[in-house]
C-alpha cells in the first residue's frame, strides 16, 4: 500500500485506536538526550528483529525479499540518530527496559500453532511501527525546535509504510480474515495498554 492510498484517519494515527497524549511531546523535548537515546535503540532493535524474522523464515521468499531492505533502512536510521547525538554533544545512554514492547509480548498467543505464532510476530511489529510512526508525527508537528520538527518529519515519512508491510506480509501467508480479526484484537489491547501507561518523555513508546 502506497502512502498516497492511506485514508486521512490512517495518516493521522495509522489505524491506532488512541492517539498519543499531547503532553508527551513537551516532555520528550525537555528530555532530548533520553529520547534520542531511546530512539536509537528502537531503530537498532527494529533492524535486529527483521534479521531474526528472515533467519526464522528463510522459506518465505516474499518476506525475505521485503524485509531485507528494511534492515538496511532501520540501521541507517540508527546511524542518523547517533549522528544527531554526536552533533549536539550528547551521549548514547544505556538501553532501557522497553515496558511497552514487553507488555505487547504478554498478549502473544502462548503455545499456539506455528502459523499463530508467526501471525502475532508480524502484528507486533506492525503495531510497534504504527505507534513509532505516530509518535514521530507528533514530534514533527509539536516540537518548538524547527530543525527537530524536520528531523522527525523525515523519520515519519520514511517509516509510514512499514506497519502496512507487516500486515501485507501476514496476509500473503495467512487468510486475510484471520489476520484482520487478530489485528483488531491487537489494536484494542494496545489502546488499553496506552490508557494504563504513564506518560513519559524519556522514551519513544
Amino acid at each position: 500500500m502506497q502512502k498516497s492510498e492511506l485514508s486521512e484517519h490512517t495518516r493521522n494515527i495509522l489505524g491506532l485506536k488512541l492517539p498519543t497524549d499531547p503532553r508527551w511531546v513537551n516532555l520528550a523535548e525537555i528530555s532530548l538526550e533520553d529520547i534520542l537515546t531511546d530512539h536509537a535503540y528502537c531503530e537498532q532493535k527494529a533492524a535486529i528483529t527483521c534479521i531474526s524474522l528472515i533467519q526464522k523464515n528463510p522459506e518465505k521468499d516474499l518476506l525475505v525479499e521485503e524485509l531485507s531492505p528494511i534492515v538496511t533502512e532501520e540501521w541507517g536510521h540508527f546511524r542518523m540518530v547517533l549522528s544527531e547525538l554526536k552533533k549536539r554533544g550528547l551521549k548514547l545512554g544505556r538501553q532501557r527496559k522497553d515496558i511497552y514492547v514487553n507488555k505487547l509480548l504478554e498478549f502473544q498467543i502462548k503455545g499456539g500453532s506455528p502459523t499463530e505464532r508467526f501471525l502475532d510476530q508480524m502484528l507486533i511489529m506492525a503495531l510497534i511501527e504504527a505507534r513509532s510512526c505516530e509518535r514521530f508525527k507528533r514530534l514533527s508537528e509539536g516540537m518548538d525546535d524547527e530543525y527537530m520538527r524536520k528531523f522527525y518529519r523525515k523519520f515519519m515519512e520514511s517509516e509510514a509504510g512499514h506497519y502496512t508491510l507487516f500486515i501485507t506480509l501476514a496476509e500473503h501467508y495467512i487468510d486475510k480474515t484471520v489476520v484482520r480479526n487478530r489485528w483488531q484484537q491487537w489494536l484494542n489491547y494496545e489502546k488499553d495498554l496506552m490508557n494504563s501507561t504513564e506518560v513519559r518523555g524519556d522514551r519513544i513508546h
